[in-house]
């Protein structure tokens, strides 16, 4: 299959046109036009160095809030007031802190373009981030994008032991009292596996999308 490099016109292949791994399409840019296309048709994008790449994977790792799974250790702690919740009031300091944090494999997909993308993004209404805070200082946290009835997570990452986890429970609790049915969580990690995601066909995801991004 070939794949698809993609200019300035506003566009992107079928979804369903990737590599075996998932790859649809490389180049383009990073405009508000461009990213919010993309996902609303189910892609998002990585980057390797500074040139995008747009990726669809199947199958699709994602969050039904109602599925979600909180452990004995955990209830603890969103009951002993070891950080408090907020929404919104860090996003740049969030994503920095994605960006910058130490991750198993090296280097980070989050560059300075991205970055900025991401926060034309918040400033205009579709970007947001979820919050642990010690005090006055951020323990934890994640950011990604909101449509219709859809959470698009994006990255996250702790200061302090847990701290991600509380930002993103207490932020799926939130999304579903605001009506959001489904959390992309694009691709499998075990830690997000523990708090009740799983996998889905690209096909069943896609058709999802259509019905309530």
């Amino acid at each position: 299959m070939y794949l698809t490099v993609l200019d300035s016109k506003l566009w992107f292949p079928p979804a369903t046109a990737t590599t075996e791994d998932g790859l649809l399409a490389m180049g383009g840019d990073l405009s508000e036009e461009r990213l919010l296309l993309a996902y609303r048709q189910g892609i998002f994008p990585w980057f390797e160095g500074d040139l995008p790449l747009w990726w669809c994977p199947d199958p699709r790792f994602v969050l039904f809030p109602d599925n979600l799974k909180i452990s004995k250790s955990m209830q603890k702690i969103l009951h002993n007031n070891s950080f408090q919740f907020k929404t919104n009031t860090a996003f740049e300091e969030v994503i920095r802190n994605c960006k910058t944090v130490k991750r198993d494999h090296a280097g980070t997909w989050i560059t300075n373009a991205v970055e900025q993308a991401y926060i034309n993004l918040h400033k205009k209404g579709y970007a947001h981030s979820a919050e642990a805070w010690q005090g006055n200082e951020l323990a934890g946290g994640l950011y990604g994008i909101k449509m219709g009835k859809v959470f698009f997570g994006e990255s996250m990452f702790s200061r302090i032991s847990n701290a991600s986890k509380f930002a993103f429970i207490n932020y799926v609790k939130q999304l579903a009292r605001e009506g959001i049915v489904l959390i992309d969580c694009q691709v499998y990690t075990k830690h997000l596996e523990s708090l009740g995601a799983e996998m889905i066909s690209r096909n069943e995801f896609l058709n999802l999308l259509q019905q309530i991004a």
